[in-house]
């Protein structure tokens, strides 16, 4: 059995790699081949093109990319049609992912679309394009079964969000956690993010904000999550206008960072599922551009642009995402959590009782067992 991916992301790297690891648990003998990252290379999945390395934000970088995008397109196409893989399992990534899927489609391949993109939060219109291409929506989030069949998507199923499968299985590092307890200082995290453009955008507002908490508390020390190697020189080289400021950066070592620190203030995305699976009060923010602020913006139809905030249906992670630097805002909150224990105990107590109704690990095994049972009755059909 053979099974084609398409993943462009790093956090779609890590649950490409966990649905792999499961579904190596159920057959042994799955060829996986494909589009993704290192995580999953080393879950076994060759590699046509490492995409994960490539993953770009914003309208002028999409386009700078596009002859790549299309070379790819049609370098997946001559492999759909030569090697006929049995299933085609796209991650979020949607832009690129939808021409994935029309290829797969045009050769009669079951499409499965694990992590499917937040169409609901805004330009819904591309439902047609879900009804159209793909096969099984597996669903990570409970609500999105019910807004994709209203809107004749009868092939949605929850499974739930493989990022509590990732959190399930982490090891944190003992050595690092008694290495940082035992310095004095109350830690603050920072997670600025697994993309460059992320980094760029937010980390300075990042700082500024752990800037003023500091000048209020000078005991907080903070310690910055870096995606890579690459990042973290970036990160160090913003600091050098802070340096006053007690922050270390380390690289690979966010499940550790969330663990340790007393608040967050982290950049918006999935890694908010971590925080809210070690019950971690955050403050999010995400800077945007002019453009995404007065236009886009508009279009959104969610309350929330955090997902722990839409599955608790409120405000848990206070939200900072405009064009301006909100640091002084976002200063506040985490300053009054350090000040008022009642309302930072009553806010933790809030993320465990979500935690326990939401944050169950095994969508990575439900997904396996749907992508081997479609994929296994289409090859006895065909015997």
């Amino acid at each position: 059995m053979r099974i084609f991916f398409s993943v462009g992301e790093p956090s779609g790297d890590v649950h490409g790699a966990n649905l792999i690891r499961a579904i190596q648990q159920h057959r042994s003998d799955v060829e996986f081949v494909g589009f993704g990252g290192d995580r999953m290379a080393e879950a076994g999945c060759r590699h046509l093109f490492n995409l994960c390395e490539h993953a770009v934000m914003g309208i002028t970088r999409v386009l700078t990319a596009l002859p790549q995008f299309l070379s790819l397109i049609s370098q997946a196409d001559r492999y759909l049609h030569h090697h006929r893989p049995d299933a085609v399992v796209l991650i979020d990534y949607p832009g690129f992912n939808w021409w994935i899927a029309s290829r797969a489609k045009y050769h009669r391949i079951p499409v499965f679309y694990f992590v499917p993109p937040q169409l609901w939060a805004w330009a819904g219109w591309r439902v047609s394009k879900m009804r159209s291409y793909v096969d099984h929506v597996l669903c990570s989030l409970p609500f999105e079964v019910d807004w994709y069949r209203e809107r004749g998507v009868l092939q949605a199923e929850y499974v739930g969000h493989p990022f509590f499968d990732e959190c399930a299985r982490q090891v944190l590092d003992a050595g690092f956690l008694h290495q940082q307890r035992h310095q004095p200082g109350t830690i603050i995290g920072i997670l600025p993010g697994s993309r460059d453009q992320e980094v760029q955008a937010n980390l300075l507002t990042q700082l500024k904000a752990a800037q003023r908490i500091h000048e209020a508390h000078p005991e907080t020390r903070f310690l910055v999550a870096s995606y890579n190697a690459s990042q973290q020189k970036m990160v160090e080289e913003m600091l050098q206008a802070f340096p006053a400021l007690p922050i270390q950066t380390h690289v690979g070592r966010t499940p550790e960072i969330i663990e340790l620190s007393k608040a967050c203030i982290a950049v918006s995305g999935s890694v908010s599922l971590e925080l809210l699976y070690r019950a971690k009060p955050t403050v999010i923010v995400y800077q945007v551009g002019w453009f995404m602020d007065w236009f886009i913006r508009p279009l959104l139809t969610v309350k929330y642009i955090t997902l722990v905030n839409l599955l608790a249906d409120r405000m848990l992670f206070p939200e900072f995402a405009s064009s301006r630097c909100e640091a002084d805002g976002i200063a506040e909150v985490i300053l009054n959590w350090l000040n008022d224990d009642r309302a930072y105990a009553g806010l933790c107590r809030d993320l465990m009782a979500l935690r326990e109704k939401t944050a169950q690990p095994g969508a990575c095994d439900r997904a396996a067992q749907r992508i081997l049972g479609v994929a296994e009755h289409n090859l006895a059909r065909a015997a």
